[in-house]
């Protein structure tokens, strides 16, 4: 960006936006798939700061006219048994059902916790968010969701994992790449300087 300045202010000029008042502006839906990595929420920042910068620009287009962002989180489901061999006999023990709860419980409060960020966050910026928590695999129930929502663009963090753990442990995001039925945003945090 260039900056210019005039009578003792500096400019910033600004990106530029094409708005023909006579055509129908498309709303973008987004879907960001957040979990409890910095990387998730640098994608939701990223994708806030870059994509919905129409209302910055130009001010006399409301929320509605730009789009919205669906924050999407998906909780491992909770095994609903433990199998611990006990004793000489190899007893099995299951947990009671109090335990189970707490569990489930927990994973909710989780949820929730990671949503109110995200939704803080996308409030801060003015732009319309909506939240969306599933169960299951976070690879299969991300690329679901998106065809199901009909999201325009799926955006997703990047954990930086090396070839061989990504290899061993798979990537959300590489899976995504290659079975979601939208195009896919993997934002990878900048690298941290070391000075």
């Amino acid at each position: 960006m260039e900056e210019t300045a005039s009578a003792g202010t500096v400019a910033q000029e600004q990106p530029a936006i094409l708005i023909n008042k006579n055509e129908k502006i498309k709303k973008l839906k987004v879907m960001v798939a957040i979990d409890d990595s910095d990387g998730s929420f640098y994608a939701l920042k990223w994708a806030v700061d870059h994509l919905f910068v129409a209302i910055g620009v130009a001010p006399e287009m409301s929320l509605e006219e730009v789009g919205m962002v669906v924050l999407v989180h998906v909780q491992q489901p909770s095994q609903h048994f433990t199998v611990v061999p006990v004793g000489p006999g190899g007893a099995v023990f299951y947990p009671p059902s109090s335990v189970v709860e707490s569990v489930r419980k927990a994973q909710e409060e989780s949820s929730a916790m990671l949503l109110s960020r995200a939704l803080q966050l996308c409030k801060d910026k003015m732009v319309k968010a909506e939240t969306l928590v599933l169960d299951g695999d976070p690879k299969d129930m991300i690329c679901h969701a998106a065809e199901q929502m009909h999201a325009d663009l799926l955006v997703v963090g990047s954990r930086g994992l090396g070839k061989i753990k990504r290899a061993f442990l798979g990537s959300v995001s590489d899976y995504c790449t290659h079975h979601a039925n939208c195009p896919v945003l993997i934002v990878r945090p900048p690298k941290e300087s070391s000075t």
